[in-house]
Order: structure tokens, then sequence, then C-alpha cells
């Protein structure tokens, strides 16, 4: 099965790319600001589930389809991206319709739970980071002698998944604690939840943009 020494090299080589805010933070960042902590956490879960199947699509060889073929990856990249900018133009328009009041009302009345966690897997499994990252560095902390790669693929993708969803709470708490200093004002909170839908957008925009490693 997996050595340890495999998982200290692996999770040290996740750390050094987790701590780089890729889609995934500013996703929860930009949900933080234009929703709120609730539905930033229910974010992170989501981008954490999507990430992981991004890990069990490496381990039985559909990651590497995706990273192999530049049409696949490109498509998957694009609708990743188109659904960013529809996140974040959505969050856009209605940023007049918040108001101080709703803060105190149930983040569920705001916003669906299970909607929310969608969200977050769906831009968990078109992240271009994520997927470049896991079908290209997975694979070479495994031990081929040892057997069962897709089950030590699985429990390998576990290491950056947990370190992921500890920072990207780290992030998404900040930045509802920012929200929440806005939110003395309706002009304020309408301002900074404008100002998450435009940094989703922005983020969708750069997405779409980013290329392939080779």
């Amino acid at each position: 099965m997996v050595s340890t020494e495999s998982i200290l090299a692996f999770a040290a080589m996740s750390l050094l790319v987790i701590v780089i805010p890729g889609p995934s933070v500013l996703f929860v960042v930009g949900r933080a600001l234009a929703y709120g902590r609730r539905t930033a956490l229910e974010t992170v879960l989501g981008n954490v589930v999507g990430c992981y199947l991004l890990v069990i699509a490496v381990a039985w060889g559909l990651g590497a389809l995706v990273a192999s073929s530049a049409a696949v990856f490109t498509g998957v990249k694009l609708a990743g991206a188109a659904y960013l900018v529809y996140l974040g133009v959505q969050a856009f328009r209605h940023r007049g319709n918040m108001r101080v009041t709703d803060m105190e009302a149930p983040a569920r009345a705001q916003r669906g739970d299970l909607r929310t966690i969608l969200d977050g897997i769906f831009v968990g499994v078109t992240n271009p980071k994520g997927i470049v990252f896991f079908a290209a560095v997975l694979p070479q902390f495994v031990n081929h002698s040892a057997g069962h790669l897709p089950l030590q693929m699985m429990v390998l993708g576990l290491v950056p998944v947990t370190i992921g969803m500890i920072t990207d709470t780290l992030w998404g708490l900040g930045a509802s604690a920012a929200r929440s200093w806005f939110a003395r004002s309706d002009r304020r909170l309408s301002m900074v939840g404008g100002a998450g839908g435009l940094a989703m957008i922005g983020l969708g925009v750069t997405v779409a943009a980013t290329g392939r490693a080779d």
C-alpha cells in the first residue's frame, strides 16, 4: 500500500501548489463576499467533493484522457469558465437586493444549500489547475510494485483534498468576516456583493484564457 514517505512527499508537493491561490480559492472568496459565510462553507464542501471526483477519475484512467486530449481539456475548461461567469453575472445582477436585514435571515432562504454545494462540485470538477495537478503529479507517488494502483491514488488524493478544505475554509471565513463589516449599511453591502460577482466573472475569464502546460 502507500508508504508514509510517499504520503509525506505528496503532502509537501500538494501544500506548495495549494498555497498559491487558484480558481477554488478565488471562487470561495467571491461567494463569501456575495452571499456570506454559510454559502462560502457550503461552496468549500462542494469543491472538496468535486476535487475528489477528479481524483477518482484519474485513479480509473479518465483523468489521463482529459489531460492528454487538448480538445477534451479545452471543453472541460470552457464549461467551467462559462459557469463561473454565469454565477458572477447572477451575483452582480442581484447585488441591489442585498439588505442588512437579510444578514439575519437563514442562509437557506437566501440561497439553497443543495444548489450551492452543486455549484461548488461543478467548479471543482472543471478546475484546470486540479485536472493538471492530479493527472500529472498524483500517479508519480504510487508504488507500482505494491499493486492496487487506483486504490493507492484514491488514498493519496485525500491528502490535497484535506489540505484544500482547510485552507479554502480559512479563506472563506476571512472573506465572510470582511463582508460582515461592510454589512453595516445597505449600500456598502450591495457594493461588496457586486465585487464578489465581478470577482467570479474575472475568474471565469481567467480560467478560459488558461492554456495547457504543454
